[in-house]
């Protein structure tokens, strides 16, 4: 394993007892409304951000297979397999920590027959072994993953003809006009302290995609959508109730806590985007 992907599970099999314990099992952005002014509570915003991905992403109504690649607990993994009660599921992530959770929410949720979710690197998928897929579903994980050009061209491997990556990531601003040094600064503490590698812009990302003969590829910038939910999860920090929590998850997440405060500022300045990404493998 990478010394990056080493650093990633530590950080996510320290830190999930704590997020499961203060947020559930549901671990990325809540979606409030294209312009972030809706009011609904932190939780039921994360179920909207689930839907409103699979609209705006065109998501068929019928599915025999997905990926939930980078599944962290696999609060995605199950809102698929029980909306497509016809699906068996694959997800994946680093941390073993996760993986375990995550099939014990399988059982409790009656999908376990049929929703596998694994502590494995996701490019060490084998895409005769484990696919084909009719849905890539990708929520908030292609962030730390540093080959983009390999995740496509992986993805498009995975799919059967006619199927459909659905994603959502942490990117950077577009560029020109180039990266200022206060973008950097805040870019790289996020980077440091969510063990990321270098973020790329939402177009970098399509491009990526599109060479590996990705078809009908669309992207749309969220950020104004999701920028709420950053003020929440720094409230829920502040809580005195999670701090002993935070105190037993030990030193990388205590610096993930406190790397909320540039993520918060890097939505105000523009420096961070939030993307989502949607395509298809031609039928031929």
């Amino acid at each position: 394993m990478s010394t990056l992907n080493t650093r990633i599970k530590d950080f996510y099999d320290a830190s999930t007892p704590l997020w499961l314990n203060t947020w559930g099992e549901q671990m990325h952005h809540g979606y409030y409304g294209a312009d972030g002014q809706l009011e609904v509570e932190h939780k039921q915003a994360q179920i909207d951000m689930i839907e409103e991905l699979l609209s705006w992403g065109q998501a068929p109504e019928k599915v025999k297979s997905f990926l939930d690649s980078g599944c962290g607990v696999g609060g995605s993994s199950r809102y698929l397999a029980l909306r497509y009660p016809e699906a068996k599921g694959l997800g994946v992530t680093l941390s073993p920590v996760q993986a375990a959770n995550g099939q014990r929410y399988n059982l409790e949720a009656g999908v376990g027959d049929r929703l596998e979710i694994r502590a494995q690197d996701v490019y060490s998928l084998d895409p005769d072994e484990d696919g084909p897929f009719d849905i890539i579903w990708s929520m908030e994980s292609a962030e730390h993953m540093a080959d983009k050009q390999a995740l496509m061209k992986l993805f498009f491997k995975m799919l059967r003809p006619g199927g459909q990556l659905l994603m959502a990531t942490w990117c950077h601003r577009e560029e020109p006009p180039a990266l200022s040094g206060e973008d950097q600064r805040v870019l790289q503490n996020i980077c440091d302290l969510y063990h990321l590698p270098p973020l790329v812009s939402i177009p970098v990302l399509a491009e990526a995609a599109r060479v590996v003969g990705f078809k009908d590829t669309m992207t749309e910038d969220w950020s104004k959508a999701v920028e709420p939910f950053w003020g929440a999860v720094i409230r829920s920090g502040l809580d005195p109730r999670n701090w002993p929590g935070l105190i037993r998850a030990g030193k990388s997440t205590i610096k993930g806590a406190w790397a909320m405060k540039y993520m918060k500022e890097g939505f105000r300045t523009g420096a961070i985007r939030y993307g989502v990404l949607r395509a298809t493998k031609p039928m031929r």
